[in-house]
């Protein structure tokens, strides 16, 4: 069985664990922080529970799932003998950068190194891990345990021979996955920043309401989520994030909104806390 090995027990963290034990990997979810472990862990055996409820996970699966997945605040005995670590940690280029030099010197040779950026440059860290030609981005979506894609980016140090076994493991925890040259945003991320910066710029101009813009590309282009309560979702400081790095990169079209600005340094922030475009105790627009 493959030793998998996920840096940071966030939301996407646990919910990358979560798919990972039950693809029948041995799984170990590592976070410096105790709390932020036992927090994962019982949202992982919700989810589960939730899936039984519905009829979409057996109890059969989530038995092998506990059993598959390991909980550990220690990032050196976690790495040692892993055949793949893959980080989760927040959008900070220099954080994810120092962290992959670090797992460079404890790691075994063979191990790939992957992450979980929705935007970052894969060239950088890939550079900065020791190890250029087992690195790639593998680009998760919230919620994991819910959405089908995964997309694989190749840097241009990336092998064949990690590609390959990236889009295998793919597979292996039933994703679809699309292969991505590494430019700026990827392919998803670059499309949801230009729709969701359009959203809030004809939101501050008046166009319509937030609920109206939301149902308007639910109902009018089938998309399964409005602009804003995918933004609530994802987090406003973490698309503000993103647009502020394609924008250095590709370019003016991708400036973010003065609304969006302003909402992030007033600590809405979506739905990780309480309110973001939408308040999440009332469930009225803002």
């Amino acid at each position: 069985m493959q030793r998998i090995v996920i840096v940071g027990a966030g939301t996407m963290g646990h919910g990358i664990a979560q798919v990972f034990a039950m693809g029948n990997f041995e799984t170990t979810l590592q976070d410096v922080s105790s709390q932020a472990l036992e927090k994962a862990e019982k949202a992982i055996q919700e989810n589960l529970e939730a899936g039984i409820k519905l009829g979409k996970v057996t109890e059969a699966q989530k038995k092998m799932a506990l059993q598959n997945l390991h909980f550990s605040p220690e990032l050196e005995k976690a790495a040692q003998n892993a055949d793949a670590i893959i980080e989760a940690v927040p959008e900070d280029l220099t954080l994810k950068c120092d962290l992959f030099k670090k797992l460079h010197g404890v790691a075994p040779k063979h191990c790939v190194f992957a992450t979980n950026t929705s935007a970052l440059p894969i060239g950088e860290m890939a550079e900065a891990s020791g190890r250029p030609d087992r690195f790639i981005g593998m680009h998760f979506f919230n919620p994991v345990h819910k959405m089908k894609l995964v997309e694989v980016i190749r840097a241009k140090t990336t092998s064949d021979e990690t590609t390959k076994f990236a889009l295998a493991v793919v597979q292996q925890i039933g994703k679809e996955s699309v292969e991505v040259r590494e430019a700026p945003g990827f392919v998803t991320s670059r499309m949801n920043a230009l729709i969701g910066n359009e959203a809030f710029r004809m939101l501050e101009e008046g166009v319509a309401s937030a609920k109206d813009i939301d149902k308007a590309i639910k109902l009018g282009l089938n998309h399964p989520m409005g602009p804003f309560e995918m933004v609530d979702l994802v987090g406003l400081d973490v698309r503000l994030s993103i647009l502020r790095y394609l924008s250095k990169t590709l370019g003016e079209r991708f400036r973010p909104s003065s609304l969006l600005e302003k909402w992030v340094v007033e600590g809405r922030l979506g739905k990780k806390v309480g309110r973001g475009v939408y308040e999440y105790d009332t469930q009225k627009v803002s």
